[in-house]
């Protein structure tokens, strides 16, 4: 494999003990797949500051013990604690103490303590062509698909390897044939169904099943398909599926047409999608009946125009459940500026920041389903909490909350 006079460096400790674990590491997983060489990266987005277990705290702490330092702008993903409303979280002190040790280390590395996994609603994130390397799967697709940086699915401990030496394997999505389109996906359904917000994310959902780790280029859809929708359907792809790119002919940057996004050649697939399918698939989202326990939206992390138009649906109401709201402490301090959170804690929700509720404990005890309008969250939560799950729009959810019963409309 090539390596740089730099690489070599590294690989030799001239940069210290940590940025050598970290080429080590690099270079044994670009041997593997078959890279040639690394590329340089501009930024980094780091998965890793979410305690899972004594593991991922050790290995950080070792890299911080070795003089352990980003060398490139690196943002970090969601943790296991809500340090801007410390009260709620319900679990165990000794586990607490763990993560905070966790997200203290990579601060102490040089990362942004930006604790979303929505890093591309930052007011800096990465342009067209840039080499970067994220983790966190919605963040991941995000990135490749609506923003045309390029970045692998990186996990836990390889990003961080990433951000230490500026490096990352050259292959994949990094590359121009990584992100060519090899399957075709036909959307057919009635026009109006793409002023649905629920489309997208259900759509993605579906997408994950048919694809898994192909790259698609989906054809019908248009302009319709903003920034926000584009986040719920990748999201929801990355989760029933593991997908890190995809196209949205005549949409997306490297999709002008459909034979751009396929590089002139023809498809290995092609799938059809139409209503009968996507109504399935928003079925398997649910995983139980009322009452209603409680609603959680913002999964991924609500954007300030997310956040304004819940304010705009609940303004003057009251909630009769515990309903939280997901959202960057970024996104969170510039809805204040405007009054939108006044908005909505007025009406009695609760706003949790820096982490997520179906990864760390904060729903209090749930007697009935939660509802949601994330189809990631519907998909997580029932095996991480143990909890029945109701998908719906998000509109749908606010008249829930309002009633205090399910209020899920009409299925499509």
């Amino acid at each position: 494999m090539r390596l740089t006079k730099s690489d070599q460096a590294m690989l030799d400790g001239e940069a210290g003990d940590a940025a050598r674990t970290a080429m080590e590491l690099l270079v044994a997983v670009a041997k593997s797949e078959d890279a040639p060489g690394l590329v340089d990266i501009s930024a980094a987005h780091i998965d890793g500051g979410l305690y899972h277990g004594r593991a991922g705290l050790d290995f950080a702490l070792s890299l911080v013990e070795g003089g352990g330092r980003v060398v490139v702008p690196t943002t970090l993903n969601v943790s296991s604690l809500d340090l801007l409303h410390p009260e709620l979280y319900r679990g165990d002190s000794e586990t607490a103490a763990a993560a905070r040790l966790l997200m203290d280390a990579y601060v102490d590395m040089g990362c942004t303590p930006s604790w979303t996994c929505a890093p591309y609603q930052l007011i800096q994130r990465p342009g067209f062509g840039d080499q970067i390397a994220w983790g966190e799967s919605n963040a991941i697709v995000f990135a490749n698909s609506v923003l045309g940086a390029r970045t692998a699915r990186y996990g836990d401990f390889l990003d961080i390897c990433c951000a230490l030496t500026g490096r990352a394997p050259e292959v994949g999505l990094h590359t121009d044939e990584g992100r060519r389109a090899t399957l075709r996906v036909d959307l057919q359904v009635p026009d109006k169904l793409l002023d649905d917000d629920l489309l997208y994310p259900v759509l993605g959902h579906r997408l994950g099943q048919v694809a898994g780790t192909d790259v698609a280029v989906i054809v019908g859809l248009d302009h319709r398909a903003g920034e926000d929708r584009l986040k719920a359907l990748g999201a929801a792809a990355a989760s029933s599926g593991a997908v890190a790119m995809f196209h949205v002919a005549g949409v997306t940057p490297e999709a002008a047409t459909v034979e751009a996004a396929m590089a002139g050649q023809s498809p290995q697939r092609v799938e059809l999608i139409d209503v009968v399918d996507l109504a399935r698939a928003r079925a398997s989202l649910n995983h139980g009946e009322g009452p209603l326990g409680a609603i959680s939206v913002g999964t991924p992390h609500f954007s300030v125009a997310e956040l304004a138009m819940l304010a705009d649906m609940v303004k003057g109401r009251s909630t009769r459940v515990p309903f939280y709201v997901n959202t960057s402490r970024d996104a969170l301090s510039r809805a204040e500026a405007s009054g939108t959170i006044a908005v909505i804690e007025g009406f009695g929700a609760t706003v949790v920041t820096d982490t997520c509720t179906y990864i760390t404990p904060i729903l209090h005890d749930v007697r009935g389903v939660v509802m949601t309008n994330s189809a990631k969250w519907a998909f997580y939560a029932p095996g991480n909490l143990g909890v029945d799950v109701v998908f719906a729009g998000l509109d749908a959810c606010v008249a829930s909350a309002v009633s205090g019963d399910l209020v899920v409309g009409e299925g499509w």
